[in-house]
């Protein structure tokens, strides 16, 4: 398959998502039904320690409503995260450096011109598909007074590649080995191009040519150290309708049955977004909220810097590693000072430094408009891959840093912010007995609550009633559904992260491949289709059980059977992106 797939008119002609629209009312809604969520959830777990756990299967009972605590405390993370939305006023865009810097050095500067550089950082990429990112970076729009140059960072020394710059007229930087991967390639193109901004973008992104005219006028802050754009893929796969779907399996009856289950729950799709890529939740929901404790993080691609923020911050981290360091006199040839942190997640690693840097109070803009398109993971390996790295980069980084953030120069809001994000890797710890504990229940008859009575249902219903509302106020008019499924099924995935981690093996830094791959790629997902597996024999056993009299209350069952049911649609979301077979 040819990376330029997304050259073709269908993919031309789509348009990226519309931020969600400021709601006053939405807001005040959202906090009244976030605050009753958290009370009912505290109520919730009070009630599980005191009064609900099974005495006579402790060993079932502790650890589920140890699971459900954890989770809790991620609700309570959501809903600090999520409160307000507060973006950062947008500006007209400054015309010289006098405008971007802070008053007292505005002398200096005068009519300096603006020199902004657009790194497109490569490594064995389509020489094809980069040279169509490097035509629309050569398009941006600029104003008169600024000096806009693009520049391919190649490690790869393709000649290929070299020939393809020369004719677009942009200048290779390469370099001897490939120290720090991206980061360390981007390192070493500031020390020679030495722009007072620049631009990060991917060898797939294809800005915008009004990215800078709106992105640019936040920087008149001369605190602000980066502006990050939200990344839009423009191949997601798209939904077929369930009534075509079903008619091609099952003729008239799959037909009609499609339709009562659509007058049921309203119109519905199969295989839309299938690796769950659309990032809308992310950046519209999550990171623009984060603008509100001034902790929306960098994420690499389509992200522009103050490169004197970079400089300040990591000269002065340097010297601290100089002065930890054993031997400072040899350490010191040895260290690079790394503008950009030089590791697997290097974007969130160097937005934490930038933060905490408590000489100055730098700030950080998540802006919501749709800036640039790019391509997703289209093959269970290629995003398998890169959420693994996503993953693994975040736990090393926790691990690492965690004393260090701990008593590090953030606020409050931010150190909320960044644990929120740590902590959200840890749901795969508690899933693993979220998604046993029904299992367990349908094999042994055993619960691991003292009884599924009214009260314990007074207790947990209206807390996940009113969680669901929260959550659906929070992101009115986004779809979510596909991302809380992939939440649940890649559990192992970031499992096999921690253990990485814990052993001290490194997360190595893949980039990720444009050209989707051929194979068979189910047993990427072995674990999630042995769940289901185990999920549907538990079920028959039980319904056996429970049709011969061999159990007393249906009520149980019934509870375990819709858990069961709704983790096995979960599993299945990734089971089917593993089969999906790209057609472009």
């Amino acid at each position: 398959m040819s990376a330029l797939y997304f050259l073709d008119k269908a993919y031309e002609q789509r348009t990226p998502y519309t931020p969600q629209a400021h709601s006053t009312l939405r807001e005040l809604l959202f906090q009244f039904f976030g605050v009753i969520t958290l009370l009912l959830g505290a109520w919730y777990i009070y009630y599980r320690w005191s009064s609900s756990l099974n005495m006579e299967a402790l060993w079932f009972a502790i650890p589920l409503a140890f699971a459900e605590t954890m989770m809790f405390i991620g609700t309570i993370l959501v809903v600090i995260g999520f409160w307000r939305q507060n973006d950062t006023p947008k500006q007209s865009a400054p015309h010289t450096m006098a405008e971007v810097v802070a008053p007292s050095a505005q002398p200096y500067y005068l009519d300096q011109p603006i020199q902004i550089d657009i790194y497109v950082p490569v490594f064995n990429e389509d020489p094809a598909l980069v040279r169509e990112t490097i035509k629309a970076a050569k398009k941006v729009k600029r104003l008169p007074n600024w000096k806009v140059a693009v520049f391919l960072l190649d490690d790869s020394r393709n000649e290929a590649m070299t020939q393809m710059a020369q004719e677009e007229g942009v200048r290779q930087i390469t370099r001897e080995g490939k120290k720090g991967r991206k980061a360390g390639a981007m390192v070493n193109a500031m020390d020679i191009t030495g722009g007072d901004f620049m631009v990060i973008i991917d060898s797939d992104t294809r800005l915008f040519e009004d990215i800078l005219l709106n992105t640019m006028g936040y920087f008149k802050d001369s605190s602000v150290a980066w502006v990050q754009t939200p990344q839009w893929f423009c191949d997601l796969t798209q939904g077929e309708s369930l009534t075509t779907k079903w008619r091609e399996k099952a003729g008239v009856v799959g037909e009609v049955s499609a339709k009562v289950v659509q007058k049921l729950f309203g119109k519905l799709e199969t295989g839309s977004d299938l690796f769950a890529n659309d990032p809308q939740v992310f950046f519209d929901i999550i990171q623009r909220r984060r603008n509100n404790y001034n902790a929306s993080f960098c994420c690499g691609a389509t992200s522009i810097h103050r490169t004197d923020a970079l400089r300040t911050v990591a000269l002065k981290r340097w010297g601290e590693r100089v002065v930890e360091a054993n031997n400072a006199q040899e350490v010191m040839g040895e260290l690079d000072v790394e503008y950009i942190a030089y590791h697997t997640s290097e974007d969130i690693y160097t937005s934490l430094l930038v933060h905490a840097y408590a000489d100055k109070s730098y700030k950080s803009v998540l802006h919501p408009d749709v800036e640039s398109k790019m391509l997703s993971p289209l093959d269970m390996l290629t995003w398998s891959a890169q959420r693994f790295r996503y993953a693994g980069g975040t736990i090393d980084l926790m691990q690492k840093e965690f004393g260090k953030f701990i008593n590090s120069g953030l606020s409050l809001g931010q150190k909320l912010m960044y644990f929120s994000t740590f902590w959200s890797y840890t749901g795969a710890i508690w899933l693993v007995i979220l998604l046993l504990s029904p299992i367990l229940y349908m094999f042994t008859n055993i619960a691991p609550v003292e009884s599924y009575s009214m009260t314990f249902f007074i207790h947990l219903v209206p807390f996940l009633f009113f969680n669901q509302i929260t959550l659906m106020i929070a992101t009115w008019g986004v779809e979510s559904n596909r991302g809380s499924q992939f939440f649940i099924a890649i559990f192992p995935m970031v499992l096999q992260a921690f253990w990485d981690v814990i052993r001290g093996r490194p997360i190595e830094f893949v980039v990720t491949s444009k050209v989707a791959k051929e194979g068979e790629f189910l047993s990427l997902v072995r674990v999630q289709i042995a769940l289901i597996l185990l999920y549907l024999v538990a079920i028959v056993y039980a319904s056996l059980m429970l049709l011969f009299d061999y159990r007393e209350y249906l009520t149980g069952f019934s509870v375990n059977l819709l858990w069961s049911l709704y983790n096995i649609l979960a599993l299945l979301a990734i089971v089917n992106a593993a089969r999906y077979r790209f057609k472009g």
